[in-house]
């Protein structure tokens, strides 16, 4: 199936968007049903919609859906359990930092992302695509580095920063699954390919998820129904956000597809000071600067 050479393009910035919205609601969620509760919120009230989306495809396109099995399956799975753990900890980090800096924390991902996607897949990166992740990623940096760098100053703590970094880390780790499901998968038509991988991914969080919660916290678990409300629209955000994290992974390599991901970090610039009134300071503003000229980089290349 042909791809258009800039769809890649399309199909992230729309997914960074949608992710924006769903971060804030579960930060918000956050507060009422914990990391676990509100980690859980994106795949219990995610896979649904999910279903909808793929059956949708199937039913348009008139293809027929192949089932994930051995490595496919292997690859869904290492990408599903690296979701769970770093949404965990990015929503940890939100509740110690502001929301933008705390996106911004994770956002060292690209780096991860590109180490592992030569490693395993042998995404190779161009001397252009690798300059663009570390312009990017040195803006991230600014933004999220101590206002006071000492160990142990008054009002910092390297907790977040550390929570931040490691959630960047899985969420590679996550990307670079996914990918790797999609590829192995090699369905003829990548949007019902990713949007299989997308469904199996989900079944498989949920289905984790759930039981943990069962025998863990079931009091959690029912207050997760209670909050089905703002909890379905979190889920559907979230959906929709994979929808296109995926399509963009079906037709490029998960170092680009990440890269262009940081203008998730402006998006949640807008959203931090409409809903949170978390205002931006001057070295926040240079630090997302530098990730405009290593996404613009990144574009032109």
């Amino acid at each position: 199936m042909s791809v258009t050479p800039w769809l890649w393009v399309i199909f992230t910035v729309i997914a960074a968007g949608s992710q924006t919205l769903r971060n804030a609601m579960q930060k918000e969620l956050t507060a009422t049903l914990g990391t676990v509760g509100a980690t859980h919120v994106r795949f219990l009230f995610g896979m649904p919609f999910a279903i909808v989306f793929l059956f949708t495809i199937l039913a348009v396109s008139g293809e027929t859906m192949i089932l994930p099995q051995g490595k496919a399956l292997a690859w869904t799975m290492l990408g599903g359990l690296g979701q769970i753990a770093a949404t965990a900890l990015m929503l940890a980090a939100m509740r110690l930092r502001s929301f933008v800096v705390a996106t911004a924390l994770t956002k060292i991902e690209p780096l991860w992302v590109a180490v592992f996607g030569l490693v395993f897949l042998g995404d190779a990166l161009s001397t252009g695509t690798g300059l663009a992740i570390l312009v990017a990623t040195g803006g991230v940096l600014v933004m999220s580095w101590p206002k006071q760098a000492a160990e142990g100053s008054a009002g910092w703590s390297w907790q977040p920063a550390l929570l931040g970094m490691a959630s960047g880390a899985l969420f590679g780790v996550a990307a670079i699954g996914y990918r790797g499901g999609i590829i192995a998968l090699d369905h003829p038509n990548f949007v019902v390919g990713a949007s299989s991988i997308l469904v199996t991914g989900l079944v498989f969080q949920t289905a984790i998820l759930t039981a943990y919660l069962l025998i863990m916290d079931r009091d959690n678990l029912r207050a997760i129904f209670r909050a089905w409300r703002p909890s379905l629209f979190a889920g559907f955000m979230g959906a929709f956000a994979s929808q296109f994290w995926f399509l963009a992974f079906a037709v490029e390599s998960a170092a680009r597809v990440r890269t262009l991901a940081l203008v998730e970090i402006l998006f949640a610039q807008l959203i931090s000071r409409r809903l949170f009134q978390q205002n931006l300071a001057s070295r926040e503003a240079i630090g997302i600067g530098l990730i405009v000229i290593g996404v613009i980089m990144l574009l032109n290349l």
